[in-house]
């Protein structure tokens, strides 16, 4: 059975630092921020190989960064783009909010209630031993699910709103799995933003 996570900072996990600010853009920046991105953002939709077969996976990605490191995650490799003002502008306010350096933005686009990201961990070995993951979510909210990979019982869900930043960190990507369920509920686009350290 999962929890619903109570709105405050410190989300409270255990073996997990987690803190999410639900206003952190305030509504006319985030609205202003989603239609930028929306619209001038060279989307793409990758193929991923699922015991054996090809799909495409359900939602459309984009990867920005200030250096020339690649991503990789589920055999796909990602090469950044460079940072757009507005994303760089961000980049830098999250980045004191947070006290730590980001390197690399991986952005997904869920078109609807049918795109989606499966269970994973953000634990690529480029990212290092215990990454710092900032989460900036725009447009129509949606459901972020978390499950520990040992403790059957420890699951929880978040509503992510609109202009929200989830962080984590510590153990969080070794010791929880998450995921963007699909969903049935006609729900509008949503951008994510996820910042990350690729050294």
């Amino acid at each position: 059975m999962q929890r619903l996570f109570p709105k405050r900072p410190d989300l409270q996990l255990c073996e997990s630092t987690m803190s999410y600010y639900p206003q952190f853009l305030g509504r006319k920046e985030a609205d202003t921020l989603y239609h930028v991105l929306r619209k001038n953002v060279p989307w793409q939709q990758d193929s991923i190989k699922i015991f054996g077969r090809d799909y495409l996976q359900p939602r459309l990605t984009a990867l920005y960064g200030d250096n020339e490191k690649s991503y990789s995650y589920s055999n796909i490799t990602m090469h950044p783009k460079k940072f757009i003002p507005e994303l760089l502008e961000l980049k830098q306010n999250i980045e004191e909010k947070c006290k730590t350096k980001f390197t690399t933005c991986l952005l997904n686009l869920y078109r609807n209630g049918k795109d989606s990201n499966g269970w994973h961990a953000d634990n690529e070995k480029e990212l290092g031993k215990e990454p710092v993951i900032a989460s900036i979510s725009l447009g129509a909210e949606r459901f972020f699910h978390l499950k520990h990979q040992e403790i059957k019982s420890e699951r929880y869900k978040l509503l992510l709103e609109h202009g929200s930043l989830l962080v984590m960190g510590g153990k969080t990507q070794h010791k929880w799995l998450h995921q963007i369920p699909k969903t049935s509920r006609e729900v509008g686009e949503r951008i994510n933003l996820t910042f990350r350290y690729i050294p």
